[in-house]
């Protein structure tokens, strides 16, 4: 019996290494969604920009301008002097965070009395926002010790942070939205990718290609049921998020429903471009695994996509999770406008017609 085992396990392990594909399997993925998590998968918050709204030029306020400036963690990427610019620069993201310093700061610690600096953070990524806080704080209590009068244990400086769009730090209020954007794609990828493969397995695919149907009606007709599954999916997840959990809903509707019509197209697209290449649904579901891990790292779900190396961050763009993950938590947490959501729309509208038209242009092939 042990005889038969061991050379039963022996062809096995033979039949694995000879076969180019299976070879491919084994090798190549794991070691790609290593590269790809160990460099993406980054949890540390690095070079963050950070708006400077300082209303005074003397000398302790410059200082502490320096410490920031000379921080390994801060960039200084903006300065302002009112609060409308402060205002649209944390709304459109070009800015992490705003330290606003007072008019009174240097009078203030002049004179012993407390003085005080704000710090607004952009609190739709609760968990970075709450690193940046520290960040900060310890860069404060730096200052604290050096302007401290003789005897007191500090300067008495006091820092008083206040996060836009989650005030409170929800978690729930960030991972909801990109949540509802991961669970559509899943369910969307995995209905198309097995599409033509079930045909294939079925015995289905060939009375598919002797009807007098085109490869574009074909495409349609596999097409259009995934986007309406897709479509309805994505808005009763959404309505859950906000009736059940809590999760503000303050942007427009149909901003968010266009979006969700444009990235599952996208997905779709994708979808196809695998059940086409795929003879059986167990590699359409192989593939639509080893696509959609790395995709979810390189979406900005879990590490922001600033932190990545910028070869992570060219592959983001070819990325639909992306664009669709930040147009949704910017529709649920603040009202995006249709003018800076087009720079989400336009990118989904492209990966859409690209991987449809291939999608289009495989299947024609399989009926020459």
């Amino acid at each position: 019996m042990w005889q038969r085992i061991r050379s039963l396990i022996i062809k096995e392990f033979l039949m694995l290494w000879k076969d180019r594909k299976s070879r491919f399997v084994l090798v190549a993925p794991p070691i790609i969604q290593l590269v790809l998590f160990a460099a993406a998968a980054n949890f540390e918050v690095n070079n963050v920009s950070l708006g400077l709204w300082n209303e005074d030029a003397t000398r302790p306020a410059r200082d502490l301008v320096s410490r920031f400036e000379g921080s390994p963690t801060f960039r200084i990427a903006a300065a302002y002097d009112n609060p409308v610019a402060v205002e649209e620069d944390i709304a459109a993201q070009r800015v992490k965070a705003v330290l606003h310093i007072g008019q009174t700061f240097s009078a203030d610690v002049a004179a012993g009395r407390p003085a005080r600096i704000q710090l607004l953070l952009d609190g739709r990524r609760s968990n970075s926002a709450l690193i940046i806080q520290n960040y900060a704080a310890a860069i404060v209590e730096g200052f604290n010790r050096e302007y401290a009068p003789a005897g007191a244990a500090g300067a008495g400086l006091e820092i008083q942070t206040r996060a836009w769009f989650n005030p409170n730090f929800e978690s729930r209020w960030f991972i909801l939205p990109g949540l509802t954007v991961l669970l559509t794609i899943v369910a969307t990828l995995m209905i198309t990718a097995l599409s033509m493969a079930r045909e294939r397995e079925l015995g289905t695919f060939d009375q598919l290609l002797v009807t007098p149907l085109r490869p574009m009606e074909i495409l349609a007709g596999k097409t259009i049921p995934a986007l309406c599954i897709g479509f309805i999916e994505a808005n009763v997840i959404a309505a859950i998020a906000v009736l059940v959990y809590g999760v503000p809903f303050v942007g427009d509707i149909l901003l968010f429903d266009v979006g969700i019509v444009l990235f599952v197209l996208s997905a779709i697209g994708i979808g196809l471009v695998i059940s086409s290449i795929a003879k059986t649904q167990q590699q359409a579901i192989l593939g639509v695994f080893l696509l959609l891990s790395p995709s979810t790292v390189l979406s900005g779900f879990t590490t922001p996509i600033a932190n990545m190396p910028q070869w992570c961050q060219l592959l983001t763009y070819v990325n639909p999770i992306r664009y669709m993950m930040e147009l949704s938590r910017g529709v649920f947490l603040r009202d995006l406008t249709w003018a800076l959501a087009w720079d989400l729309l336009w990118p989904m509208m492209v990966i859409a017609a690209v991987t449809l038209g291939y999608a289009t242009w495989l299947f024609g092939r399989k009926l020459q």
